[in-house]
């Protein structure tokens, strides 16, 4: 029997960002197509306009009604804006631009959903122009959570060395510490354990955890979030049999390389887990919607307005979403078909110096 061909639906992002530069560079390389049979959401004057930018004249791809009509080892389009009236101008926020975004992502959602598809990798939105009266979501994350009828998911970031999740994602900063709380702290945790087992394949998995405070409160001289909430909470996971660890303080914890004694890491809110993930692995980071029933994953970066355009724009992080997709699809597949991953890591003892540290 033949290997599964998995299908990748791939949005294309705002088209005045570097979306389809990025895919299309991605795709001009032909040995993408053994890796698995892309399905492009745009429009052809999209393709068009950045197969000028990016110098790839002979860019070639397989023009389809329906996801259904995909051929393998071709690049598939499929045409999800029937009309398209306003030039495009890279660089530049619009509210048109927007919605192409929006059009380009409900199709290949709608297909998800309908297993036309298998996987899916979302480029780059605009958050601000992408609002609607369909789309008023802080982004991808919450979009597909209700289109999922769930709200137990987690922003996860991850590369091959490091990974982290976020308690708290789009928030304003001044709200995040009403919102660090132990049901939530507790939810992600078990979100983060399960997606590492079901999706990456780690048997016993370590996490760190971060605190809220600088020093991680500093026994509660910055602040008591920590030794009144995320102790606690850790106790309380530990005691359900995860090995998890903490509360860290995060400027030490990542600048003596810390984390890479954990599989991941758990953060308090956005720009506490993100930033040091960008720095550290920027080129190759994968956001990752874990929780959700289906695989969706995307590029670290934003639309990149200031390249845009210009056929600079690296490619690496939406290369990196694709495998990443397509792994996971595979693993997830095997975690039904036996319970458990048979290409785990051999499984991590739960020593005396686990539990020491």
């Amino acid at each position: 029997m033949s290997e599964h061909r998995i299908k990748v639906a791939i949005t294309s992002g705002d088209p005045h960002g570097v979306g389809m530069e990025t895919i299309l560079k991605v795709f001009n390389d032909p040995q993408m197509l053994e890796v698995c049979t892309p399905v492009i959401y745009a429009h052809p004057e999209l393709v068009k306009a950045n197969r000028k930018s990016v110098h790839a004249d002979d860019f070639q791809y397989n023009s389809i009604q329906s996801a259904a009509e995909a051929v393998h080892k071709k690049i598939n389009l499929v045409n999800c804006w029937k009309e398209f009236k306003s030039p495009i101008e890279f660089g530049k926020p619009s509210k048109e631009a927007g919605q192409f975004a929006f059009k380009s992502l409900e199709a290949a959602v709608t297909d998800l959903a309908s297993n036309k598809v298998d996987v899916l990798v979302t480029a780059p939105i605009n958050k601000d122009t992408i609002q609607s009266a369909e789309f008023q979501f802080a982004g991808h994350t919450e979009y597909l959570a209700q289109f999922a009828n769930t709200q137990r998911v987690l922003m996860f970031l991850v590369s091959e060395s490091l990974k982290v999740g976020v308690v708290t994602g789009h928030l304003p900063l001044k709200e995040v510490s009403q919102h660090v709380t132990r049901e939530r702290i507790l939810e992600k945790l078990d979100l983060m354990h399960e997606s590492l087992m079901k999706d990456f394949g780690v048997s016993r998995p370590k996490i760190a955890v971060l605190g809220l405070n600088p020093h991680a409160g500093d026994n509660g001289l910055l602040g008591t979030e920590e030794k009144d909430v995320i102790i606690p909470t850790i106790r309380e996971a530990a005691e359900k049999g995860m090995l998890v660890y903490g509360p860290f303080g995060a400027d030490g914890f990542f600048g003596s390389a810390h984390y890479k004694k954990y599989d991941a890491v758990l953060a308090m809110y956005h720009d506490q887990g993100l930033a040091p993930f960008k720095a550290l692995a920027f080129e190759h980071g994968v956001n990752f919607t874990a929780g959700l029933p289906i695989v969706r994953t995307s590029p670290d970066h934003g639309t990149s307005y200031d390249i845009a355009g210009k056929g600079v724009a690296d490619e690496s992080s939406l290369r990196a979403a694709i495998f990443t997709a397509c792994d996971i699809y595979r693993r997830r597949k095997l975690f039904r078909e036996y319970g458990t991953n048979p290409l785990r890591r051999q499984d991590v003892k739960d020593s005396k110096e686990d539990q020491r540290e």
